[in-house]
């Protein structure tokens, strides 16, 4: 039973949606998100990476940056920039890319679904990751990037949204990177109740994307508890801020390899070696985008090559079965003498979103090959997440990303969920 609650959000005024919204705050370099917030004011990268607000000598995780991001937040609320909502609202977030469009609905979520894992993760996160976020929600007291989850898909939850969205949408604009971003408040007695109940019969809930974030989120709650054990259920700090997404809405896009080096083969000795357990053919088309599982393009030596698993390796197991897997066993592994693409210097990951020039520029700028990925599947990651089980690293990209600053929760002390 996953308890997704409403909440009372508070959100960008009338007419600054646009001016305020921010991609995560973790796509940016320090000096990219310097050039972002220099030419706006409003943006919530402000807030989210306030070391922009200092010279570079300045430390990024030096306790004034965490207390000028919460001068900021709480300036930009005091002044009108934001909103609060008075009620507890559901809220429909839609984002359209190249014409398709994913809807979803933004609450919080309970923490104690995270820990018995109603929740379910599928990948590991790292403690000097998570404490940067941790300090910036504990100094705010706002969660302001909501974590990114999935559901199987559900009619009543489909039926409830189509029949809000017939509404005027409070927010409707197209970004700077060409997605559009349209929000609707739910606020209807009824179907905030029919909301809560589809989720109730809900056991399973995916973390998609935003792992240090939730669990950033999480452990501010656990800490809170400790300090404060007086303190009821209902506290907002034991809920996170999340948007839920049908899965049959979703696409993860592929997430390439690129090497560094051939670990001391030469070319005609890295295709002889990947044919032990792979056919390596010469790809008729450039740049080579895989067609089906277990199929991978290698781009070496101004070629594209098609590589495809043969059967002895190929598995049915939820995790071995995985292309990441095969490729980080059969080739990174095995090959490169990559036993941790996590800490590894040697190996880049790109993104599908750049597309597969992206990795030939790779390889021409100093890289020695690259490899492009047929993307993960999202019942593959639910397969792997009902198993208790953790994916290779990056093996998901999804897009479009959600946007900061449309949502936030307040997780005051003394701030109560809806009861």
């Amino acid at each position: 039973m996953a308890d997704i609650r409403p909440f009372p959000a508070i959100r960008p005024a009338l007419g600054m949606a646009e001016k305020i919204a921010a991609l995560p705050y973790d796509v940016y370099s320090r000096a990219e998100a310097k050039e972002v917030v220099k030419n706006n004011e409003d943006s919530f990268l402000n807030i989210d990476r306030a070391e922009t607000q200092f010279s570079d000598e300045v430390d990024t995780y030096a306790d004034c940056v965490y207390e000028k991001a919460n001068e900021l937040l709480w300036g930009m609320v005091n002044d009108g920039r934001f909103i609060r909502d008075e009620n507890p609202c559901y809220y429909i977030y839609q984002l359209e890319m190249n014409g398709r469009t994913q809807t979803g609905l933004a609450a919080c979520c309970s923490v104690d679904d995270y820990n018995r894992q109603v929740i379910k993760r599928h990948e590991n996160t790292r403690a000097d990751k998570e404490v940067d976020r941790i300090r910036h929600v504990d100094t705010t007291n706002a969660q302001t990037g909501p974590i990114f989850l999935a559901y199987h898909h559900d009619h009543k939850l489909h039926s409830i949204i189509q029949k809000n969205q017939q509404k005027k949408p409070v927010y409707d604009f197209k970004a700077e990177d060409g997605i559009f971003h349209r929000m609707w408040i739910v606020d209807e007695e009824a179907d905030i109740k029919g909301i809560m109940e589809a989720f109730r019969e809900m056991d399973s809930i995916y973390i998609a994307d935003g792992h240090h974030r939730c669990a950033s989120a999480v452990k501010v709650a656990m800490n809170r508890r400790s300090m404060f054990p007086e303190d009821g259920e209902n506290e907002a700090y034991n809920y996170f801020l999340s948007v839920l997404f049908p899965d049959d809405e979703l696409a993860i896009l592929d997430y390439n390899r690129v090497l560094k080096d051939l670990n001391g083969m030469t070319e005609e000795q890295l295709i002889h070696r990947l044919e032990e357990h792979f056919l390596v053919q010469k790809a008729a088309t450039a740049p080579y985008r895989p067609g089906k599982k277990g199929e991978f393009g290698m781009y070496l030596a101004e070629q594209w090559y098609v590589v495809t698993a043969k059967e002895d390796i190929l598995s049915t197991d939820a995790v071995e079965g995985l292309d990441v897997s095969i490729l980080q066993t059969y080739v990174l592994d095995e090959l490169f003498g990559i036993k941790d693409p996590k800490t590894d210097k040697r190996i880049e990951f790109v993104g599908g979103i750049r597309g597969l020039k992206e990795l030939e520029k790779r390889v021409s700028e100093g890289g020695a090959c690259a490899f492009s990925m047929y993307p993960t599947s999202i019942q593959e990651l639910f397969a792997v997440a009902d198993e208790g089980r953790l994916m290779p690293p990056k093996s998901t990209w999804f897009e479009p990303k959600l946007r900061s600053g449309l949502l936030i929760h307040d997780i005051t002390r003394g701030e109560k969920q809806y009861e």
